[in-house]
């Protein structure tokens, strides 16, 4: 083969163009995750255009410390942009949030279940609205600050736990379709430690290098979920009876929507003869039913609205794969039965504590290490 007729060589982002004429959009929060990608790529040479979303109102925003796309951080967002030469805008997506994400956290509160608004987010907003801004912005890629890796595969790109177990965000994208896989790329999935993004922050002389890691949901101040969904659907704290599993009355409380399963600090019900935890939520007839440890243990899941990113068709039988059923928890074994196309049963090896509806559980392959999609948790049983 002549030269002039070889295959040319990928660039660091997986094109076959020059780093100039390869064009990322980098959704910028603000944060140092973000910022260090921006700062990279721009480095490298490559056409990048930041870009940070506006995702809920500025005036409650400004006064809020350690969540996301607030007002400060996209002030900062925007000095990053300004500090290394390339554009930089912000998109009002508060009514697309508001509609996608926090009515539906609202809602699902009110029901009883336990839902993730992160996952939501990721799903709904920024790897659907903005990944379509990115695409009409002619971009080639967009690239995040999720500590999370895209690798080549045989046939097709492939997820993957983070290097670093301990900021892998795994659990909270795995619902990334295979067409957003392709478009997207996340330059931090590799890095072994915080501490590596941090001095990377410094090498590029960026001023959110020591910046704080946002700790709450962005709409959620000081993690008080109950306020929250008070305001949003005023009337909704209403009191009722904390009831055992027969039914008799052991307590009162002053709202569902202050409670989840698991919980066993704050029930108001001391003096019993052992340790009682809330195995269920009934909003509907506003009780708060508890009951001993063992009856949180969950052996089997029904989930719905499943993402397979596997090589062949979900459907095709069991399999005895990884799940994840909180993002704290590390992959442990479990046997995976399609219902359909996107429904299943997961039984667990183990049983797991603290299984509520509304939460996600993500399939992982057998050594931990791919994602292989999830779906979301209807019921538990033990």
């Amino acid at each position: 083969m002549s030269l002039d007729q070889a295959t040319p060589a990928l660039n660091s982002l997986g094109f076959a163009k020059p780093v100039s004429e390869t064009r990322v959009v980098v959704a910028m929060s603000g944060g140092v995750d973000s910022s260090v990608v921006a700062a990279e790529l721009a480095s490298e040479g490559y056409d990048v255009v930041g870009v940070t979303l506006q995702l809920y109102d500025h005036g409650a925003a400004l006064a809020k410390k350690g969540a996301c796309c607030a007002g400060t951080d996209i002030h900062d967002a925007r000095r990053v942009a300004e500090t290394l030469g390339f554009p930089h805008y912000v998109l009002d997506y508060e009514n697309a949030f508001k509609d996608a994400v926090i009515d539906e956290f609202a809602d699902s509160y009110l029901a009883g279940a336990t839902p993730v608004p992160c996952i939501r987010c990721n799903e709904r907003v920024k790897f659907k609205d903005l990944l379509e801004t990115a695409r009409d912005l002619d971009a080639d890629c967009m690239a995040t600050g999720h500590y999370i890796q895209r690798k080549a595969g045989a046939t097709k790109a492939e997820l993957h736990r983070a290097a670093d177990a301990v900021r892998d965000q795994s659990y909270f994208l795995f619902s990334t379709t295979q067409d957003q896989l392709d478009y997207l790329r996340f330059p931090l999935g590799h890095l072994t430690s915080k501490a590596q993004t941090r001095a990377l922050a410094e090498k590029h002389g960026l001023s959110v290098a020591d910046k704080p890691d946002s700790q709450d949901i962005c709409f959620v101040p000081n993690g008080d979920y109950a306020a929250v969904i008070e305001k949003l659907r005023p009337g909704s704290a209403k009191p009722g009876a904390i009831v055992d599993q027969s039914g008799q009355e052991v307590g009162r409380h002053d709202g569902v929507i202050n409670y989840t399963i698991g919980q066993r600090r704050g029930l108001g019900i001391g003096g019993l003869s052992e340790p009682l935890y809330v195995v269920k939520l009934d909003p509907d007839a506003r009780q708060v039913v508890v009951g001993p440890k063992d009856m949180l243990a969950t052996r089997t899941l029904q989930l719905k609205d499943v993402n397979w990113l596997g090589d062949d068709a979900f459907d095709t039988g069991p399999r005895v794969l990884d799940v994840k059923v909180r993002s704290t928890r590390p992959p442990a074994e479990a046997t995976i039965t399609p219902q359909g196309p996107t429904t299943a049963t997961v039984t667990l090896a183990a049983a797991e504590a603290g299984v509520a509806p509304g939460q996600a559980c993500v399939f992982y392959s057998p050594d931990g290490s791919r994602v292989l999609g999830g779906g979301w948790i209807t019921a538990s049983a033990h």
